[in-house]
């Protein structure tokens, strides 16, 4: 996970990090988080509770494991999903059957090319198609700029399960 996801989640949970960086040793990061006093906590998310369906998604992210990870949720929620770690061969895929997907996912911050560029090109083809951006933290694109450039959702990282599942639904019903 990128600094800024760890952060992120970090801080959330009200904790805090600190960093000791020697020139020729390394770098050591300490986290802290809070102390938990009761042992009971939020109870599971019901099933019910999460919507389902059935659409086909492309899913972007070069990260394995955020990829993976969010491939496996969508795919328990009923989703068809195609899962790409590369920008360009997720284009090719879109680029070759538009028709073959109701709905694209992906990552702001990936090499190559980004998730904005990818975004547009792919509404090049298809002005229709819902897509929605995910990011960790990003200068160069927010909701605002995202919306405005034919992105229907746009998501921070981390995201909860039933926060993609709620936005996933909003996405292909707008």
């Amino acid at each position: 996970m990128g600094l800024a996801v760890v952060h992120s989640i970090v801080k959330t949970h009200g904790g805090a990090i600190s960093v000791n960086s020697e020139i020729g040793k390394g770098t050591t990061f300490h986290i802290f988080f809070p102390r938990v006093r009761d042992e009971v906590g939020p109870g599971p998310i019901s099933q019910t509770s999460i919507p389902t369906g059935g659409e086909r998604i492309l899913l972007v992210d070069d990260e394995e494991v955020q990829l993976k990870s969010v491939q496996h949720m969508l795919e328990r929620f009923g989703y068809n999903v195609v899962a790409k770690r590369d920008s360009g061969e997720a284009f090719n895929s879109f680029q070759e059957k538009p028709e073959a997907f109701d709905l694209v996912i992906t990552d702001q911050t990936m090499p190559k090319m980004t998730g904005e560029k990818l975004a547009e090109s792919i509404l090049r083809i298809r002005p229709d198609i819902p897509i929605i951006l995910c990011t960790g933290f990003s200068e160069v694109v927010d909701a605002d700029k995202a919306m405005a450039m034919g992105i229907r959702e746009f998501v921070m990282k981390p995201f909860t399960v039933k926060e993609m599942a709620e936005t996933v639904r909003k996405a292909l019903k707008k």
